[in-house]
Parts: structure tokens; C-alpha cells; sequence
């Protein structure tokens, strides 16, 4: 399933998504700047390298916020954008700007670190911003159940269809979690950082929100059932 669009207008610019988006651009392009050597190098020493980290956690802990901006190709990127850029606006709505930055990078990191105590002795570095943006659908979830989600599902045809949040977000929640026990794994990915950013943007989300649910109805007239 491919999310296209949710149902929800921002109320304000989304600053920090924005932010968000145009540092890892910056950062992608510069990446691209590199020959292979320099951009190895380069990944080598910001993105997060669990053995490393486990070694001299003060020395290398910067890694959990450096890794969240590097990225591994095209796709890798262009899908972490996409998600943040559908997800993102809504989720920095109900905090701050300053409070969903925050969130966004504490989300990251707890993605990080729980990627890393699955693979305390791997050499291999985890990159990319998907554990922070997990963290982002995990308190949209939380904030929106009842939102819809427009979703491309390439099924025999390709079908459009409004999905409820809970249920496009738990899809997507179960299969990091099949998929990181081993059930539907594919090499390469990072599967316990989704799962770690979720579960933190799921269970923090409220530690960031600036509006609690009874002044949020007044200033907007919705209730939550009515996304």
C-alpha cells in the first residue's frame, strides 16, 4: 500500500517539516557530490555503527542524530520525504514547531538505539530518517485514528482507496514487526528502528502536544471521530 495524500489540512505552515525536508535534501545532494571513496568515508563516520556505539557510547553518540539525515540512494530517500511529507505537517500541528523538532530527533534516536541493541556487535551503519519519521506515524496514529488515508493499493488493478489511519498505520506497524522477527525480512533494512521510532511517537506523543483534546475541539469545532 502506498499512502498518496491524507485527509486533513494543515492549519499553519508546517515550518519544521519543511526544515526537515530541505536538510536532507541538502544533505543527499551533498552525498551525490561524492565519489565512492569520499561518500564511504563520509557514511563511515556520521552514520550510526552499533559496535561502535556500544564501544564508547559518549564518542559516537552524536551518530543517533547524524544517521537520521543520511541516505542510502533514490528510493531510500525519496520515500522517507514522501511519508514525512504527508504525515509531517499534521503531527507538527499539534505541537510547536520547536516541540516537534524535538520529538522528531528523540524519535530518531530511540530508533536508533533499539536498532542498535538488536546488533550490539554489527559493523554494518544504519542510516536514513526512517526511524524518526516511524516516530511521526506513530503519533499520528495516536492524534488521528480516525483521519483517512488516500492509499494506491497495486492489487491485479490499481485501486484508490480512503484507509482509516488506525488501520494503514497498524498495517505498516505489524509488518516492521513481522519483518524484524524474521517472519518477512528483507536484507538491508532496518526493521527494529521502525519499530522503535513507532512505539516512542506512540507512547511520547502526548509529552509534546501543546493542545489537550478538550481545547483542540474548541479552537477548531472537530471532534476526533469526525476525520
Amino acid at each position: 500500500m502506498i499512502p498518496i495524500r491524507d485527509t486533513i489540512p494543515s492549519r499553519r505552515l508546517p515550518l519544521v517539516t519543511w526544515l526537515l525536508l530541505g536538510l536532507n535534501l541538502a544533505v543527499f545532494l551533498y552525498e551525490l557530490s561524492l565519489g565512492p571513496g569520499l561518500l564511504n568515508e563520509f557514511i563511515g563516520q556520521y552514520a550510526l555503527v552499533p559496535a561502535r556505539l556500544a564501544g564508547d557510547p559518549l564518542a559516537f553518540g552524536f551518530s543517533l542524530l547524524t544517521s537520521q539525515f543520511l541516505h542510502a540512494g533514490w528510493f531510500h530517500f525519496l520515500s522517507n520525504m514522501w511519508v514525512l511529507y504527508i504525515f509531517g505537517d499534521n503531527v507538527e500541528d499539534r505541537m510547536s514547531p520547536a516541540r516537534f523538532l524535538g520529538f522528531y530527533l528523540l524519535s530518531g534516536a530511540a530508533a536508533g538505539l533499539l536498532q542498535a541493541s538488536f546488533s550490539p556487535g554489527s559493523s554494518v551503519p544504519v542510516l536514513g530518517a526512517s526511524g524518526a519519521i516511524a516516530g511521526v506515524l506513530g503519533a499520528y496514529m495516536l492524534f488521528y485514528p480516525s483521519a483517512r488515508v488516500l492509499t494506491l493499493v497495486p492489487l491485479f488493478f490499481l485501486w484508490f482507496v480512503e484507509v482509516p489511519a488506525v488501520i494503514f498505520l497498524g498495517l505498516w506497524f505489524v509488518l516492521q514487526l513481522l519483518s524484524g522477527l524474521g517472519a518477512a525480512a528483507a536484507p538491508g533494512v532496518a526493521w527494529w528502528a521502525h519499530v522503535g521510532g513507532f512505539l516512542f511517537g506512540l507512547v511520547a506523543a502526548n509529552l509534546f502536544a501543546v493542545r489537550r483534546r478538550a481545547r483542540w475541539q474548541a479552537e477548531t469545532g472537530w471532534l476526533e471521530d469526525d476525520f
